[in-house]
């Protein structure tokens, strides 16, 4: 394995990676959309102001040493040679393979006979029978069958379930997501025609509120991609050491046309430090729309108080 001197390394570590690319790869370098680049090995991989991300995989950086070793699985001394030119080879030592871990199995609950308890549900926290029975339809919501709570589905794009969110309807606040669920293919509705646009909510129940508005408004829900994240975002204390929801990373990388995200979160504070998080990380590669509800805290909130429905705060008990 060759070896490096640590003056070597960090003189690798100041170059990156879109430089690197100039001046050593030029040919793997695709230009995507004003200061935004991609690489022709890896269209999933974004470029700008001297960061990447690399969506497919979850993972980014800022130097080429990062990219080198993330992505093309580099030693680090074998990058540091790529890009510093020089080495003096030792030995080999031995490695460990990795193991990687097989696919969840996601374990729904029974299906009950009917879904009356989940439509009444719904329809008293003010959504519209359109929504609810394309989700039924669809099979993006159902009640289950012993303790009568709605469960959201989450699909991947070949229509697989990965996710189930449950949640209560006889006024308690349980909420927990099915075993086994994957909440990168949380719950979510696609556009009617293909649309360039994610509409991001922190629920099911918001995004549902969000549509029902835009029918009453008497614009197509269906308009634009909507995607939940199954539960509050909570970014690290450096926001720049944090990585974008899941889910939103997961739909990035299955849809990659899509170019702009509306960040519909709550207005508390956990709420808002998600948005200007994702906006920090995510604003140099995408247009990102801050829209959250003009009135209550949530979405849910916003279109009670548009259909005049008391608001109530829910139980802080949790029923199973």
């Amino acid at each position: 394995m060759p070896y490096v001197a640590p003056e070597q390394i960090k003189r690798a570590k100041q170059m990156d990676l879109l430089t690197y690319l100039q001046y050593y790869e030029p040919q793997e370098l695709v230009h995507f959309s004003g200061n935004v680049y991609t690489t022709r090995s890896h269209d999933s991989l974004k470029i700008s102001n001297e960061k990447w991300c690399w969506w497919s995989r979850g993972i980014g950086g800022r130097s080429a040493l990062d990219y080198l070793i993330k992505v093309r699985g580099m030693t680090l001394p074998e990058a540091v040679m790529r890009i510093d030119g020089q080495a003096v080879v030792v030995p080999p030592a031995p490695s460990k393979a990795r193991e990687t871990a097989g696919p969840k199995k996601l374990l729904l609950p029974e299906k009950n006979q009917s879904n009356d308890r989940v439509v009444a549900y719904l329809k008293g926290r003010g959504m519209h029978s359109a929504l609810i029975d394309y989700c039924l339809q669809t099979g993006r919501l159902y009640e289950s069958r012993y303790r009568h709570n709605a469960v959201f589905v989450g699909f991947d794009p070949q229509g697989v379930p990965r996710y189930g969110a449950l949640r209560g309807t006889s006024g308690s606040r349980f909420m927990r997501d099915a075993s086994g669920s994957d909440k990168r293919f949380s719950f979510s509705i696609p556009a009617r025609e293909k649309s360039t646009k994610l509409r991001l909510f922190e629920s099911a129940i918001d995004l549902l509120s969000y549509g029902t508005l835009d029918l009453l408004a008497g614009r197509d829900w269906r308009q634009e991609n909507c995607l939940s994240l199954a539960g509050i975002f909570k970014p690290k204390k450096n926001i720049m050491e944090s990585t974008p929801p899941a889910a939103l990373m997961q739909y990035l990388k299955d849809y990659p046309h899509i170019t702009e995200i509306a960040l519909h979160l709550d207005n508390d504070a956990p709420g808002r430090l998600a948005t200007k998080t994702i906006e920090t990380l995510l604003s140099p590669l995408l247009i990102i729309f801050d829209e959250p509800p003009k009135q209550g805290k949530d979405m849910n909130d916003y279109l009670k108080i548009v259909l005049g429905i008391k608001l109530q705060k829910e139980p802080d008990h949790y029923s199973l």
